[in-house]
């Protein structure tokens, strides 16, 4: 029997958890932007004005998401940089 190295099994489980993330962050988009644009359900075909919505509304939330991402990593820098002040002998 194969045996797997601890760094093996943390790595895949590090990939399993970064997906879930994304399919968490998939459903809510997919699932947000659908009870907000799709209203007609009389027919098979997605409308022109859904699409347009659906469009806008899917950029919105990947900006706004790549924002928060962006001031996130502003924030750990700030912090990071803070931290390593107050370590520093006087």
């Amino acid at each position: 029997m194969e045996q797997v190295s601890a760094s093996a099994i943390d790595v895949n489980a590090e990939h399993i958890k970064t997906f879930k993330d994304f399919l968490l962050s998939y459903n809510k988009l997919s699932e947000m932007c659908f009870v907000d644009c799709v209203s007609d359900f009389t027919s098979r075909s997605v409308k022109p004005y859904e699409e347009k919505c659906v469009l806008n509304c899917t950029e919105k939330y990947l900006k706004m998401n790549q924002r928060i991402s962006q001031r996130f990593q502003e924030f750990q820098m700030v912090a990071n940089e803070n931290n390593l002040a107050t370590q520093k002998p006087s």
